[in-house]
């Protein structure tokens, strides 16, 4: 993500362990990330703004409600805010049952700071586009395996920098066919104008490489 996109989403940790969140804060704020931390699951309930797009770090095991209940809670409340797992308490039981009910990730302390990065980068990223009406990076992967030969061909020119006119040549069609076949990646890829559709294209490659890293 770019410096100006991580300024529109918000970090969120739950963690009960206050050197926990302070640490988190500060590692993730010196990444330049915004980052706003709850010392339960209550007071997140309570104080947290969900229409701001963003990712939740989230603990599992802490005094009052837990972090498997939190998620339950805010599943019924509608919210696709995405939920990153940490903790030290993990088994494959607990991890299977946060992925059924949509977790973004599921990480045992100690987790290295990279592949938090990355997963909180994930996570961010896709509520960004979800809030901003596109598609996520793993939905555009799906959207680019769906067209057809034709369509991919275009698409690659398109990112060369052409215009109809040079592409119809290129392929020995007529700009009406060029155009109507734009038409056709721009819907299935949920976007309006070319500069969308480039930030699309790279927010699938993110989604992409971060999967590999995996």
């Amino acid at each position: 993500m770019t410096e100006d996109e991580k300024q529109k989403v918000l970090i969120r940790i739950v963690d009960d362990d206050q050197a926990v969140r302070d640490g988190s804060e500060f590692m993730l704020s010196c990444k330049g990330w915004k980052v706003k931390s709850y010392a339960s699951a209550r007071d997140f309930l309570v104080s947290d703004t969900p229409s701001v797009p963003g990712c939740l770090v989230l603990d599992i095991r802490m005094p009052g409600m837990s972090g498997l209940e939190l998620q339950d809670e805010m599943r019924k409340r509608g919210s696709t805010l995405p939920i990153i797992f940490l903790t030290g308490h993990g088994d494959i039981h607990a991890a299977i049952r946060t992925f059924k009910r949509g977790a973004a990730d599921f990480l045992l302390k100690p987790v290295d700071n990279a592949t938090l990065f990355r997963a909180i980068e994930r996570s961010a990223a896709d509520s960004l586009a979800r809030s901003d009406g596109g598609l996520t990076g793993s939905e555009a992967l799906d959207a680019l395996k769906e067209m057809s030969d034709r369509e991919t061909e275009i698409l690659g020119l398109i990112r060369e920098g052409m215009q109809n006119r040079a592409i119809a040549e290129r392929l020995a069609l007529s700009e009406r066919t060029v155009q109507g076949h734009r038409n056709n990646i721009y819907h299935k890829l949920r976007v309006h104008t070319e500069a969308e559709l480039l930030t699309c294209l790279a927010r699938a490659e993110e989604r992409k490489a971060a999967d590999q890293e995996i």
